[in-house]
């Protein structure tokens, strides 16, 4: 039993930081209504930068903040030469050109800083915390509860007067133009917003598992989330990356040993396409019902 309840608390404490890889995808999907499918590379992007600014003697939290106006400064730039060329365009070749940024940055990040493995240290420290007789990794811990943090403060943006502009300009451009909304800053906004989220996510995973490309690939486990909670829900954030954490902890904690490994990124492919079978839109997910 003690078995079980430390591969499902340590699970759940992983899926909060996989929540947290995934709100800058939902949070520019809540607000300009696009799928962005370069988070996973935003994450990496960010995990870099912050790297750099510690190589070169800043103290690590400023060396967090400064890259977060670095990554939020960046998601002004990408709306302003990139995005802004894409109104009137089908939604899929917005989708396209993220996908294309993703593969950019892959490439592109690991070649300017170095493709070693690079390590961030926050001073958490590698002694796991004991409860009872359940062993919890000390940086899940820790990254969870930051996580936590940081979807509840993105919860109360949207209550704000801000962040209701940046829902109604996801749901109807021209509306929103029409009543003098921004929707070019809007969407800046959101792309800059995504990337002080994607610092948060950088941070944490490189502090766990270093910083290289394949930080990148925690796109993966971000859509199943999203596509679980629902791509334009916070809420479902939270939830979904709960759920794709513990499962994807405990049957592999017990799966593994007889398939021989690598079967938490089966369970979730099997997630995402039991998800979009049964329940397209996800758990709390906005269901918009479209005539073809």
């Amino acid at each position: 039993m003690a078995y079980f309840i430390e591969l499902l608390v340590n699970g759940a404490l992983v899926g909060l930081m996989y929540a947290l890889a995934a709100l800058g995808f939902v949070l520019i999907y809540k607000s300009a209504g696009v799928p962005n499918l370069a988070q996973g590379a935003l994450v990496m992007m960010a995990a870099f930068l912050v790297w750099f600014l510690g190589s070169l003697g800043l103290p690590i939290w400023i060396a967090i903040l400064a890259g977060a106006a670095l990554m939020f400064g960046f998601g002004l730039l990408v709306e302003r030469l990139l995005l802004r060329r894409m109104v009137g365009q089908p939604v899929i070749m917005v989708v396209m050109l993220t996908l294309g940024m993703e593969i950019l940055l892959r490439g592109l990040i690991p070649g300017v800083f170095g493709a070693s493995p690079k390590s961030i240290d926050l001073g958490i420290g590698l002694a796991p915390v004991i409860v009872a007789d359940v062993f919890m990794n000390r940086a899940y811990l820790i990254g969870g509860l930051v996580a936590l943090l940081l979807i509840g403060a993105s919860m109360l943006f949207f209550r704000t007067r801000l962040g209701t502009k940046l829902r109604a300009v996801s749901d109807d451009h021209v509306a929103s133009w029409a009543v003098g909304l921004s929707v070019e800053r809007a969407i800046g906004l959101s792309w800059g917003i995504a990337g002080i989220a994607a610092v948060g996510a950088g941070v944490l995973w490189g502090s766990v598992q270093g910083v290289d490309w394949t930080l990148s690939t925690l796109l993966f486990p971000a859509i199943a989330v999203v596509i679980l909670g629902g791509i334009d829900s916070i809420k479902g954030v939270l939830v979904g990356g709960l759920a794709v954490g513990i499962l994807g902890s405990v049957i592999p904690g017990y799966l593994d040993a007889y398939a021989g490994g690598s079967t938490r990124d089966v369970v979730t492919s099997v997630i995402i396409l039991l998800t979009i079978l049964v329940r397209p839109h996800g758990i709390f997910g906005r269901e918009d019902i479209e005539r073809i």
